[in-house]
């Protein structure tokens, strides 16, 4: 039997005073991590901001591109999650030479978002002894004020079928600050997320009213997510096409067809001579001027 598509749920409690999104993301980390060919802690770390990129963009812009870049400590490599409304999800790994990504003092995570007219970033520090859970946290609350409990995690470095997933539980604006205590000590009460993720019984459904057991809530959206990329022929012509066009004259020059790997989905492209030759724009015969008489 195939195991049940990634999932995203949404309710608010009808009190008015949380929202709650819930995702399991096992097949889409899956897909981001076998296309990175990465296993063990940065498996795991990578499904973590992958599941992460997906909340905050419920949380903060559904119908927007999210990015979450997590750089360790002392420059030492990188982690991208890229999450897109359309429900793909990919992420990219740079590890600079190094074993892993190690978050200690000095660890950063970057979010950028797409709107309407330009792009929202933030940074933050890693919270010292933290991970990618409280890192989203600490974004949330000092770059865009919202008050939240974030987990997210991954199995996928203990199995390679571990199931990955996690919750963001926003208190709204209405609410009284001290409910978000009480839902914070609540919540330190259940078991880890991990050994949550360990029960194949357990559905996004099955989690959000585990979280809000108690609390009447009302279900206001599902939709599902995806491993999934962007990338396409088109799309790296279009971007060849912006190098200088002595480079790409060398290209051909060489006589042999250019082999370029996706970063995100390691999907290979082969383009001929004839597609670089079609970049080299043609000679100005007027010298940039335009001929006479012309409109």
């Amino acid at each position: 039997m195939n195991p049940p598509a990634d999932t995203v749920v949404r309710a608010v409690t009808q009190d008015g005073a949380f929202r709650v999104i819930v995702t399991l993301t096992t097949a889409t980390v899956k897909g981001a991590v076998t296309a990175q060919d990465v296993s063990g802690s940065t498996a795991a770390r990578l499904g973590e901001l992958v599941t992460g990129a997906v909340l905050v963009r419920e949380a903060m812009a559904p119908d927007r591109r999210v990015q979450l870049i997590l750089q360790g400590s002392n420059k030492g490599g990188t982690l991208v999650a890229d999450s897109h409304p359309d429900g793909s999800n990919r992420g990219i790994v740079n590890l600079g030479g190094r074993r892993e990504v190690v978050l200690a003092p000095g660890s950063l995570l970057q979010v950028l978002r797409t709107l309407p007219a330009g792009m929202h970033q933030g940074v933050v520090e890693v919270p010292p002894g933290g991970g990618v859970s409280d890192a989203l946290m600490a974004y949330m609350q000092e770059s865009e004020q919202v008050a939240s409990v974030i987990a997210a995690s991954s199995l996928i470095d203990e199995d390679p079928e571990g199931r990955s997933g996690g919750y963001f539980v926003q208190l709204l604006p209405e609410a009284e600050r001290g409910l978000l205590m009480v839902m914070t000590e609540r919540l330190a009460s259940f078991p880890s997320l991990a050994s949550m993720l360990k029960d194949p019984a357990l559905t996004a459904q099955s989690l959000l009213a585990e979280l809000l057991h108690g609390m009447p809530f009302t279900l206001t959206a599902e939709t599902g997510v995806h491993f999934g990329c962007h990338c396409s022929r088109e799309r790296l012509l279009a971007s060849l096409g912006t190098l200088p066009q002595g480079d790409i004259a060398e290209m051909i020059q060489a006589g042999e067809p250019l082999h370029i790997r996706c970063d995100g989905c390691a999907k290979e492209y082969v383009l001929a001579v004839d597609d670089l030759a079609a970049l080299i724009q043609p000679p100005d015969m007027f010298g940039g001027a335009p001929p006479r008489g012309s409109a």
